[in-house]
């Protein structure tokens, strides 16, 4: 990896950290060390992920299940940095309603299975 690239990663990666500590924030509640522990992960893998935001459910896309869905304010921030949704949603994490909950839901854009408890995503995936 070109210096260049490493460097839009990391600047890319701290708006996601923005992101989740925004998000856990409006929230009132959540995970944020959890979330803050993988979003230079998160961040990577959807830099070399087939995915497109415009086209979500593209059949041949790469997917991402994630197990650990207590840290979805993490996943919400890399899709919302990423174009699949506005990042003015991250301000209504959790909110009733709103169209991001505590763990991933298959009716988000981008996110391709529901999760919540610990390990279940390895089943699934």
């Amino acid at each position: 990896m070109d210096e260049m690239i490493r460097k839009q990663l990391q600047i890319k990666s701290c708006r996601v950290r923005m992101g989740i500590i925004e998000g856990v924030y409006h929230a009132k509640s959540g995970h944020p060390g959890g979330s803050l522990s993988i979003a230079d992960l998160l961040t990577y893998l959807y830099s070399v992920m087939y995915v497109n935001p415009k086209n979500p459910d593209m059949p041949d896309r790469d997917r991402l299940v994630l197990s650990k869905g207590h840290t979805a304010p993490a996943l919400y921030s890399v899709l919302a940095e990423n174009g699949f949704f506005s990042k003015e949603e991250l301000k209504s994490l959790r909110h009733i309603g709103a169209l991001l909950q505590g763990h991933p839901c298959i009716h988000i854009p981008g996110i391709d299975m529901s999760s919540g408890s610990l390990g279940q995503g390895i089943s699934a995936a």
